[in-house]
């Protein structure tokens, strides 16, 4: 299985999934908590894959997503985008029913 077959398979498998800096427990970079904080705030469950241990899916992701910075926030396979987005979504009360399917 080739790196961009592991990532479309995770995209795939779990229908929300953060790619992060760290674990949602112990974050390792401040834009990482704060995406994992405003997810956190919806009660919602998610998945992550810590780009910072998975240093092939780190490298290949930004050319399948084409947003070059981590966080990134998928939402049934789809970009959602980065920390700011998420901040600003859970802030505007729009991040929960993306995430729920609520429109």
């Amino acid at each position: 299985m080739t790196t961009e077959d592991k990532i479309r398979a995770q995209l795939a498998e779990n229908p929300i999934i953060l790619y992060m800096k760290g674990i949602p427990d112990a974050p390792e970079c401040g834009f990482s908590a704060q995406a994992v904080a405003a997810l956190k705030s919806t009660g919602i469950d998610f998945a992550y894959v810590n780009v910072l241990a998975a240093p092939f899916i780190r490298e290949k992701l930004p050319s399948i997503s084409d947003w070059p910075t981590y966080p990134q926030l998928f939402v049934k396979g789809e970009l959602v985008g980065g920390s700011d987005i998420i901040v600003d979504m859970a802030d505007s009360g729009t991040l929960k029913p993306l995430l729920t399917g609520e429109d």
